[in-house]
């Protein structure tokens, strides 16, 4: 079984607040995009949210994904990350994804995950070279992703273990998009 675990407790600062619920020109919002884009691809899904965060919550939840709220996100995304791996410790790997990246291709995450499946202990799209999101662990990482803290998410991890990650090669430029400000949700009429 493979779990995603979608980061949504960041804080939106650089956005002015609130960036996940924001709507994308389609009307969805930013948050629930990638919420679907992952789950589309996994067995079961966790959102880490801020405590504060309960329309969020809400809006995730009727998506089909478990919500976990984390008391500590201001610690920051390896915080987080560590967390919601902590809240769903009974499966074969985990699939982090970002909730402020709702432009990566449902084929490219279902192509992630079915390298984990297949063995991989890590797995990440790449694309000319270049590593993107979202990033796959095997259940062999849990104490390594249990143990992150901080604001650099699992880069100390993918960087020990450079030569394990498996990369799905494809032409998906989503896998680069995340939207940190107000100006990056126009990215969505060019990816």
């Amino acid at each position: 079984m493979i779990t995603g675990i979608l980061l949504a407790a960041g804080a939106g600062t650089r956005f002015g607040g609130d960036k996940l619920q924001f709507p994308l020109p389609d009307g969805t919002p930013i948050g629930v995009k990638a919420a679907r884009n992952l789950l589309s691809a996994v067995d079961q899904g966790i959102a880490v949210v801020r405590p504060s965060d309960r329309q969020l919550a809400h809006l995730l939840k009727m998506e089909g994904f478990r919500v976990a709220f984390c008391p500590n996100a201001d610690a920051g995304m390896g915080t987080s990350l560590a967390f919601g791996v902590t809240a769903a410790q009974d499966t074969d790997g985990w699939l982090i994804a970002l909730a402020d990246m709702p432009f990566i291709r449902p084929d490219t995450i279902r192509g992630i995950a079915g390298l984990l499946r297949a063995g991989a202990p890590v797995a990440a799209p790449r694309q000319q070279g270049r590593r993107g999101h979202p990033v796959g662990f095997a259940r062999e990482f849990f104490h390594d992703l249990a143990q992150l803290g901080g604001d650099r998410g699992a880069h100390p991890l993918l960087a020990a273990h450079a030569a394990r990650i498996q990369a799905l090669e494809c032409e998906d430029p989503g896998i680069f998009a995340d939207i940190d400000t107000l100006s990056d949700q126009a990215m969505a009429y060019h990816v």
